[in-house]
């Protein structure tokens, strides 16, 4: 009788379930922490450090979104107003669906890649925040990259943070690094990388406000 291996670093279905209620959570509070930062004029950019953002490319169909959505509203509304038993959890859906695209519109807007004096942290919407230290980074240039649709961020050893498929900086590391990404195996958990690209709206600006941390190291 053969005994069948059980791999136990696949997560089980319920401990995937709870990482979604989990990362959902997490994710409902940034979309209202976000929208304080944008109210209080208050990006999450450390003290000394530069904000690079990435949004430009994903600007323009968010406010499409966010404006389709605000518009969609009342018209719905007018639709079943003789019904207040649908009327009312439409209304609060849709309001509900506007807040939480103007929270993500606010979190690429005051969560942007930082480049600060403990290093770098690279940056993506409202989950994304993966820490590099100055001591792990080798060398940083601009080179402009297009990835196939729907590549993982993670291919062998390196870490790619895309923006519609593109990057246009590349992080090579002194040595393999271990970075966290949200969520469970494969996609998520603990990957070791010693390569990580991403896109940044000002690549130069970028580059300029790293090199005085590089050339310190």
């Amino acid at each position: 009788m053969t005994e069948q291996l059980r791999d136990d670093t696949t997560p089980t279905p319920l401990a995937r379930v709870l990482d979604f209620l989990h990362r959902a959570w997490i994710a409902e509070l940034r979309v209202y922490s976000s929208i304080a930062r944008a109210i209080a004029r208050r990006p999450a950019i450390p003290r000394g450090g530069t904000g690079i953002g990435y949004h430009r490319p994903v600007l323009t169909v968010l406010f499409i979104f966010i404006g389709l959505s605000a518009v969609e509203i009342p018209i719905l509304d007018l639709i079943v107003h003789p019904w207040p038993a649908v009327r009312i959890p439409l209304l609060i859906l849709g309001i509900w669906g506007v807040t939480w695209m103007a929270g993500l519109l606010c979190a690429m807007l005051m969560r942007p890649h930082s480049v600060g004096p403990d290093g770098i942290r690279v940056r993506s919407g409202l989950e994304v925040d993966v820490p590099v230290r100055w001591a792990d980074i080798a060398s940083i240039a601009i080179v402009r990259r297009v990835d196939e649709p729907k590549q993982p961020r993670i291919t062998g050893s390196e870490y790619a943070e895309r923006m519609q498929d593109e990057t246009n900086i590349e992080i090579e590391l002194e040595r393999a690094t271990s970075i966290r990404l949200p969520g469970l195996a494969p996609k998520g958990g603990t990957h070791r990388v010693d390569r990580i690209r991403l896109w940044a709206d000002e690549p130069r600006a970028f580059l300029d406000a790293a090199r005085p941390f590089l050339t310190e190291g």
